[in-house]
C-alpha cells in the first residue's frame, strides 16, 4: 500500500505549502487549505526518520471523526474529505497557541511534577499525587506553537500580556476547550476509555475563533483503559495507555529526548508494525469501526478534483 513521506504536489489555485511535523499543508487562493497526513511520526518535536503504515489515514479519519461529532460545541475548519489521508477545509489565521488540557497527572505534566515543580504554566499542582492520579478539576497548560523547535509551557497570564492572543478571544478559546474535553471525556467513557490529556488549536475565520487541525487522535490525546484504571492505580502499577506516549517512552528507554548530542534509536520493522497496528486498533476502540486499509494511490488527483468546486 505504502507509506506518505513527503508530498510536493501542485494543485490548481495553489498558493504556498507547508510541511508540519505530520501534516503537508496546501493554501489554495485565500481561502482554501488542503491538509494531508502523512504517516510520518514526531516525538520530543522531531520527526523520526520511519514512516508509519497507515498512520496518517487513522489520524484524518479520526480527526473528521471528531470535528464532525463536535461541530455543535464549536466552530470549525473541515468541510470535505476526498481521499482517507485529506481534508479540505476554510483557511484560518492561526494562534501561536496550543491549548492544552489535562485531567490527569501524566506524561508532560509527571515529568515536571517529578523532578520536583508543582505549578504548570501558571496552575498549581497539589503535593501527594502519584502518575496517573485524577486531577480534581481538569486544568489548562498552554504551550507556544512553534514552526520549528520545541514548543513551550507559557501561562494565559504570558499569553495575554504579550498579546499571542487577545483575552477577548482567549477567554472563548478556554471555554471551547473546556466543552471539548467535557465531551470528549463523555464519549470515550462509553468506548470504555479514559480521555487523559489532549490539545486543541484554534484560529480566525471572519473574526470569529473555530477549531482547527485535528481533534482527539492518539498524536494530540492520551487516552488509558477504564476497566484497569482503579486497579492499576491501586496496585501502584503503570497504566496500559492508547496514544503516542508508549513511543515516546521506548525512546527514554533507548537514549533519546530530543536534546543536543542524542542519536535516534533504529527503529526495526517489528517495532514500526507494532505501532501502525496501536494506532488501527486505537481508531477501531474510538469509532467503534473496522479499519479499512486504503492505498495512497490517487491522492492528488481525488484532491484537486474536489478542489474545482471552491475554485
Amino acid at each position: 500500500m505504502g507509506t506518505i513521506n513527503q508530498t510536493n504536489f501542485s494543485f490548481d489555485g495553489q498558493t504556498a505549502l507547508y510541511q508540519g511535523k505530520v501534516r503537508d499543508v496546501y493554501s489554495i487562493g485565500n481561502d482554501w487549505l488542503v491538509m494531508i497526513a502523512s504517516d510520518r511520526i514526531s516525538a520530543f518535536d522531531v520527526v523520526l526518520p520511519r514512516q508509519i503504515p497507515y498512520k496518517g489515514q487513522v489520524l484524518n479519519q479520526i480527526a473528521i471523526h471528531f470535528l464532525e461529532q463536535t461541530k455543535h460545541i464549536a466552530p470549525n475548519w473541515f468541510l470535505e474529505s476526498p481521499h482517507p489521508n485529506v481534508s479540505i477545509g476554510r483557511r484560518a489565521k492561526p494562534f501561536k497557541v496550543e491549548m492544552v488540557i489535562r485531567g490527569y497527572l501524566s506524561g508532560h505534566a509527571w515529568r515536571e511534577y517529578q523532578s520536583g515543580k508543582r505549578t504548570l504554566c501558571g496552575v498549581p499542582m497539589p503535593d501527594g499525587m502519584k502518575e496517573s492520579d485524577a486531577f480534581e478539576k481538569s486544568i489548562i497548560t498552554p504551550s507556544t506553537k512553534a514552526d520549528q523547535g520545541h514548543d513551550m509551557d507559557i501561562s494565559r497570564e504570558e499569553i495575554i500580556r504579550t498579546g499571542l492572543v487577545p483575552a477577548e478571544q482567549y477567554e472563548v478559546m478556554e471555554s471551547y476547550t473546556q466543552k471539548l474535553f467535557e465531551f470528549g471525556s463523555a464519549y470515550a467513557q462509553k468506548q470504555g476509555l479514559i480521555l487523559v490529556d489532549t490539545k486543541y488549536e484554534f484560529g480566525l475565520i471572519d473574526d470569529k475563533v473555530v477549531l482547527m487541525d485535528e481533534v482527539h487522535t492518539p498524536d494530540s490525546s492520551r487516552y488509558f483503559y477504564l476497566d484497569s484504571y482503579e486497579a492499576n492505580q491501586f496496585n501502584g502499577l503503570p497504566q496500559q495507555q492508547l496514544s503516542k506516549e508508549f513511543v515516546r517512552q521506548w525512546l527514554i528507554e533507548n537514549g533519546f529526548q530530543g536534546k543536543e548530542g542524542q542519536k535516534i534509536p533504529e527503529m526495526t520493522d517489528a517495532f514500526v508494525n507494532t505501532v501502525s497496528e496501536r494506532y488501527i486498533h486505537l481508531y477501531e476502540r474510538l469509532t467503534s469501526e473496522t479499519f479499512k486499509k486504503i492505498s495512497v494511490d490517487g491522492i492528488f488527483e481525488k484532491t484537486n478534483e474536489a478542489l474545482k468546486k471552491y475554485l
